[in-house]
């Protein structure tokens, strides 16, 4: 709790509030499978919902710092896994601190790369 605590303050402060952020077309999200390894990009444009087999993950936001588009990326997502009646994970994930607010699944895990710029 701590951890968060000091991640939180350390995003509002003076740098943070200097960053203006916008808002992509889609994101970049990695989903890995922890029982095979298998590793997939997912390119999703925001309103869509990308995955193939068992996962799959609605994009509603991506941001990111508006002076470093390669930079740090924020995403709001909801993630589908088959067999599950309610969604596995609804928030937000953060690019640069993916343990900060992780989706806790015990096969599954989800994380934004990076927003879509063009």
């Amino acid at each position: 709790m701590r951890y968060l605590a000091l991640a939180l303050a350390l995003l509002a402060g003076p740098a943070a509030s200097q960053d203006e952020v916008v808002s992509a077309s889609g994101g970049v999200l990695r989903i890995l499978d922890k029982t095979t390894g298998d590793l997939e990009d997912v390119d999703v444009a925001i309103g869509q919902i990308g995955g193939e087999g068992r996962v799959e993950i609605a994009l509603e936001e991506c941001r990111y710092p508006a002076g470093n588009p390669s930079g740090d990326a924020f995403a709001f997502v909801t993630v589908f896994v088959t067999g599950l009646e309610d969604p596995a994970f609804r928030g937000w994930l953060i690019g640069s601190a993916p343990a900060l607010h992780a989706m806790n699944h015990p096969r599954y895990d989800v994380w934004v790369l990076s927003c879509t710029t063009s």
